[in-house]
């Protein structure tokens, strides 16, 4: 048996697929998934999981570089981009429309992982990075300018 991290099996092997530049959207349980989307749904009643509670975990599996989330957060839900902002120190945040974030970002993702979240505008793209120290830290390795703040 799995000893700790995150239990589900179809969302462990999902993360397991990542790489560099791929997107996992987190999203609430209103969120209009396209129905050619790889979808993991954790929903089992409202706020059961929350938002935050799988973001974090996935946070702990994973290398995120970037995270995307709604103009919105940032002016409508300002507890939540101060809490991704804490949570993700050393990520990139961008922003996009609403609309944006429920097509064109919800098709470019490679995963989708439904929350059981009533949380308005709760729906976060995590851009997926590399460890900079593993694949850097070498001796005579040039590290792009990009990433000589993060070794």
């Amino acid at each position: 048996m799995k000893r700790h991290g995150i239990l589900n099996a179809q969302l462990s092997g999902a993360l397991a697929t990542l790489g560099h530049t791929d997107l996992v959207l987190v999203v609430d349980a209103g969120f209009p998934i396209p129905r050619d989307a790889q979808r993991i749904d954790l929903a089992v009643a409202e706020n059961l999981p929350d938002l935050r509670t799988v973001l974090g975990l996935i946070a702990d599996e994973i290398i995120v570089e970037g995270v995307v989330r709604a103009d919105d957060v940032v002016s409508n839900n300002p507890r939540l981009d101060e809490w991704l902002q804490g949570t993700f120190t050393d990520a990139e945040f961008t922003t996009r429309t609403h609309a944006a974030m429920l097509s064109e970002v919800a098709h470019q993702a490679k995963v989708i992982v439904r929350t059981g979240a009533f949380e308005p505008w709760g729906n976060i793209g995590l851009v997926c990075g590399v460890d900079v120290p593993k694949w850097f830290g070498g001796e005579g390795v040039v590290v792009p300018d990009y990433y000589a703040s993060k070794l």
